[in-house]
């Protein structure tokens, strides 16, 4: 998909900010709901990384620009083992980039459907190495609120990774979430119920419910409860109230307990820290240290050999794909050419306000720029003291409002 075939890497002036033309495409990965991923290879380090790009306009007449922003700003604070770490972001006229860590191992959804047989000792591990990570993001106020197989990457030795921050949102204190978010047969029992009374609001414990809900599926092949995304609100929270997990008898009594513990209905009584889960019997042995340092061997390691992907987002970048990638340069050169033409054909006002406010507040972003400056100032990396003003931004509960709400009117298509 891309070709640079000089050997000598290009060199790049280090205070010019990173942009498309630092990278080479080699390959889509991947199709989300926000976007494309393609992996990409940084022309002057020849480090590899995953690049995910969405179509500005498309986000505009989606309304999803205000969740674009809310998820930059999140990765920009964090950087952890066992997230999907945000390196660069940047824009250009048609698309927002964010490259990330490439992860070749595939998500667990792919692997279920590849009828992957996930032990006891695989999801064990898997389950300290997502506590560390849920942990880390409490530790940042963040609820991820979409933890499911889909959202949880394989690196090449088999550890987990967990991605997707577009739903994610920041409390503060003792504060509640309260809008109806994530994905309907992985949501807690208390998301539900705000949406049909109110409720108190929920928290972090509707992360380690998803956990719980992930991990039996893996173990199992099916999940918990019989929830689809059709399934109405009324008759999710009746099972909730009548139906009766089944754990198999063939798991060891430690994993059935454990798994008890993170379907609690009640946020409360639900295991939902990482003191919680160390604390768990089953978990008695478990070298902590180790698991951080990625030094225990996971039970399933992805096939080397071979893309964990579906082999058809290449086809369809390719073939269908209106605005592909590798023919952008051209492309972009051929509008600015035409800008000033009379044939060039004028977008309609409030769109083309859109896009310039979405070009003003998109926040650039460089974490090897970034550590450079820190290496040299002395300073340690720390998130929540990092990109100060975006941060605050962010956690006053605004989320970009003023842009989300200045864009959501009239654009549609």
């Amino acid at each position: 998909m891309g070709g640079n075939h000089s050997h000598q890497p290009p060199v790049f002036d280090e205070n010019e900010e990173v942009n498309f033309d630092h990278f080479q495409i080699l390959r889509a990965i991947g199709k989300g709901s926000f976007g494309k991923v393609c992996i990409v290879q940084k022309r002057d380090t020849k480090k590899m990384y995953a690049m995910k790009y969405m179509n500005k306009q498309k986000c505009i007449e989606r309304d999803e620009v205000r969740n674009v922003f809310r998820e930059l700003q999140i990765m920009q604070g964090l950087e952890h083992p066992f997230l999907v770490n945000l390196w660069y972001s940047f824009q250009d006229e048609e698309d927002m980039f964010m490259v990330v860590d490439l992860l070749l191992g595939g998500d667990l959804r792919y692997h279920l459907q590849q009828n992957v047989h996930f032990t006891e000792g695989a999801v064990k591990l898997y389950i300290c190495e997502l506590a560390l990570a849920l942990e880390y993001l409490q530790r940042y106020h963040i609820i991820h609120r979409d933890i499911k197989p889909d959202n949880i990457l394989l690196d090449e030795h088999g550890h987990v990774h967990i991605t997707d921050f577009n739903i994610a949102t920041i409390v503060k204190g003792t504060e509640k979430a309260s809008s109806m978010a994530g994905t309907k047969p992985y949501m807690a029992p208390e998301v539900f119920q705000v949406y049909v009374d109110g409720g108190p609001g929920y928290s972090y414990p509707v992360d380690w419910w998803s956990l719980g809900v992930t991990a039996y599926e893996l173990l199992r092949g099916w999940r918990p409860y019989e929830i689809h995304s059709a399934t109405p609100i009324d008759e999710i929270l009746s099972m909730f109230k009548v139906e009766r997990v089944h754990y198999s008898s063939t798991w060891c009594k430690g994993m059935v307990a454990l798994l008890k513990k993170l379907l609690t209905k009640d946020p409360k009584s639900r295991l939902s820290s990482l003191g919680d889960v160390q604390s768990a019997p089953y978990l008695a042995d478990m070298n902590w240290d180790a698991v951080f340092e990625k030094a225990l061997t996971p039970g399933f390691v992805p096939n080397k050999g071979r893309l964990n992907c579906d082999p058809t987002f290449e086809l369809e970048e390719m073939i269908l794909e209106s605005k592909p990638l590798h023919k952008k340069k051209k492309r972009l050169a051929k509008n600015r050419s035409k800008d000033g033409t009379k044939d060039s054909c004028p977008l309609n006002g409030h769109l083309q306000q859109c896009l310039e406010t979405v070009r003003k507040e998109f926040i650039i972003f460089n974490r090897e720029k970034l550590r450079r400056q820190q290496g040299q100032s002395g300073q340690l990396l720390d998130p929540e003291g990092r990109a100060g003003s975006q941060q605050s931004k962010l956690q006053d509960g605004c989320n970009n409002n003023i842009l989300a709400h200045a864009c959501s009117r009239g654009c549609s298509s």
